[in-house]
């Protein structure tokens, strides 16, 4: 079921299907909550999945400024609130990620547990925060359509992009037409994001790591140091995926999400 609501002056758009155990899945940096698809078919015949177009995305109206990922944590609280859902489990891709650490760390008793899908707490590097500033003066000076096409390919494994080039496209035309204002808010927000491993070492609920074994945009060797950091992991490398596991490895994506979210149901 397809839901609107009222975020301060804003509107939020989610996807609320299934019953069970409440599961939000927040999509990532220039995507919308039709990343999760396949996930949502597979997992809704056993849990309630709610899936956000996060603030700028596609059909939520974007926040104000300036963005943080706390403040879009607060926009996801918001649709909790609303659904008079006390806690759940929140999955995070990539910048979704992040927004569910800003969230641990703000709302810790609105979990049963989380997981970082290609995602991090670290913060940007230097040399990462430069590369975000110089794509989105790209953005600035060429709109969004060429930054998709140039940036999305990279995001998956050299043999998806060689066996599924429709996979890539269709993910290519998806997203050309997202706003370029969101798009510049959302790096300036994770150019801005602090470390959030200490959000790691303190979760007393499970925490799931799932990673790329090719992803250049969260080296997998930086999320195999944090995953330690909690005192119950559930740890799973994609080996044939890059950074978009949940679309290159889909069976298997929804497999492990369904082996994490039947032990947060039996803990």
């Amino acid at each position: 079921m397809d839901k609107k609501i009222a975020d301060g002056a804003n509107t939020l758009f989610y996807r609320d299907e299934g019953a069970g155990l409440p599961v939000v899945l927040l999509h990532g940096f220039a995507e919308d909550h039709t990343v999760w698809d396949t996930q949502v078919e597979y997992l809704s015949s056993s849990c309630r999945l709610i899936t956000p177009d996060l603030p700028g995305s596609i059909r939520s109206t974007p926040a104000p400024l300036p963005v943080t990922m706390g403040s879009i944590a607060g926009s996801v609280l918001t649709i909790l609130n609303h659904e008079n859902i006390d806690q759940c489990v929140l999955i995070g891709h990539s910048m979704g990620g992040y927004i569910t650490l800003a969230f641990a760390e703000k709302y810790p008793g609105r979990l049963k547990g989380f997981g970082l899908f290609h995602s991090t707490a670290y913060p940007d590097s230097e040399e990462k925060k430069a590369a975000r500033r110089k794509s989105n003066d790209f953005i600035r000076n060429n709109g969004t359509a060429p930054f998709i096409r140039q940036s999305v390919p990279n995001l998956f494994a050299a043999g998806t992009r060689t066996s599924h080039p429709g996979l890539v496209q269709t993910t290519i035309d998806r997203y050309s037409n997202l706003a370029p204002e969101a798009l510049i808010a959302w790096y300036e927000a994770m150019i801005q994001r602090p470390d959030r491993t200490a959000v790691l070492k303190e979760a007393a609920i499970p925490v799931l790591f799932v990673i790329g074994k090719e992803d250049q945009a969260v080296p997998p060797e930086h999320t195999l140091q944090q995953s330690h950091l909690p005192s119950l992991s559930h740890i799973h490398i994609l080996q044939h995926s890059a950074h978009m596991g949940m679309l290159e490895e889909p069976a298997l994506s929804n497999s492990l999400l369904r082996s994490f979210l039947n032990f947060v149901i039996n803990t």
